[in-house]
């Protein structure tokens, strides 16, 4: 049940983020739903980094996953899934006015919680 929780939590972040990439970035560029200027380029600053990040972390420990399947009974290292998690909600209830990423987060730390406790 643990490699299957671990698996859900960090397929969820990679889908999440490469989601969120394609329709808040990609999607409104090639629309040209914003006006070119400082804050468009802010917009998509913002949103790239947020998604991108989701992506990598969420690859790396999906390969992390696939190599050492109990790694998050390791405190340090679900600590470090945890801040990244906290990180990326404070992002998205500070910066971001669209509830999805907020839903998509809450949803990677429910995953991340049950399958930190199954790992123990």
């Amino acid at each position: 049940m643990h490699a299957k929780l671990t698996y859900a939590a960090f397929g969820w972040l990679t889908f999440t983020g490469v989601a969120h990439f394609l329709i808040d970035v990609l999607s409104q560029h090639f629309r040209g739903k914003r006006v070119p200027g400082a804050e468009t380029m802010l917009y998509y600053g913002l949103h790239s980094a947020f998604a991108l990040g989701q992506v990598l972390f969420g690859l790396l420990c999906l390969w992390i996953a696939h190599r050492h399947p109990g790694f998050l009974a390791d405190r340090a290292v679900a600590a470090l899934a945890l801040v990244a998690a906290v990180g990326w909600a404070a992002i998205s209830f500070v910066f971001m006015e669209y509830w999805q990423p907020k839903m998509n987060i809450g949803i990677f730390v429910v995953l991340l919680g049950a399958a930190i406790a199954t790992a123990r």
